[in-house]
């Protein structure tokens, strides 16, 4: 895999539960070190296609390519292996209250890598110090505010330096200065890291700050209607579905 290859290459997807099927037939690139968003109005898919892509579920039919390798071919140690390549930071943050800040970013390392213990603890100590919250680092999480436990949750998603991370509504619920901050946050990661990241939400004021491109999925297709700059779609986007979403117009009855 070179430079130029994309990061992730999802190739004719179907995606659903038993046999409903959510997505189907769904295509796409991702270029290494984009922010990449997927959006789209409620139950269209995305978080479907998130599950898909990271793992949590098998797609129907088509491949997902990871860093190179198709996820959808791959088990036991070498799907374990792929999984070290990206990191989730999901939209609850999914931290372990008993355990403190420091401890909840350490665990990954505790658990995927043979560091010993002052190793680990300094790594943990330098992404905590990348998310503005090394000072911290001894907090549980519940003495946090909302934004600060999606830090918290964003420095446990990079503390294995993945090549790409995911994030799944990574602004719901902040108010929009929190949320800013956020978004200039995953931004600052990106250029300054080079990380990749997939980006979950239906926040039009994140995917306009922090997408480079935007994939939107519509339910009356099962698929993709639209990608491109976010700025290009909703300034010439023919398709009254997108045009809608972005300019936040309720469909006509």
């Amino acid at each position: 895999m070179t430079a130029a290859d994309p990061i992730i290459r999802a190739e004719h997807l179907v995606c659903g539960y038993d046999d409903k099927i959510i997505l189907d037939d769904v295509s796409f690139t991702v270029a290494r070190g984009e922010v990449f968003v997927i959006l789209g109005g409620s139950g269209c898919g995305k978080s479907t296609l998130l599950k898909n892509l990271i793992g949590l579920y098998r797609p129907l039919g088509g491949h997902a390519w990871l860093a190179g390798q198709d996820l959808t071919a791959l088990e036991g140690a070498e799907r374990l292996a792929l999984y070290r390549k990206f990191g989730v930071a999901y939209q609850s943050g999914a931290l372990f209250g008993s355990l403190s800040v420091l401890e909840n970013v350490m665990l990954p390392l505790s658990e995927h890598t043979r560091l010993d213990a002052a190793a680990i603890e300094l790594i943990a100590r330098l992404k905590l110090r990348l998310v503005g919250l090394e000072a911290f680092a001894d907090y549980v999480p519940a003495s946090l505010s909302g934004g600060m436990q999606k830090r918290v949750a964003i420095a446990r998603a990079i503390v294995l330096d993945p090549e790409i991370v995911f994030l799944d509504e990574p602004s719901a619920g902040l108010d929009p200065v929190t949320g800013a901050g956020l978004d200039a946050l995953i931004l600052q990661l990106s250029r300054s890291l080079g990380l990749t990241f997939v980006v979950v939400t239906h926040e039009l004021a994140s995917i306009m700050a922090i997408a480079d491109t935007a994939l939107m999925l519509d339910a009356s297709v099962r698929g993709v209607i639209a990608v491109g700059a976010p700025a290009e779609l909703a300034a010439h986007s023919p398709d009254e579905r997108v045009q809608r979403f972005f300019q936040r117009k309720v469909a006509a009855s």
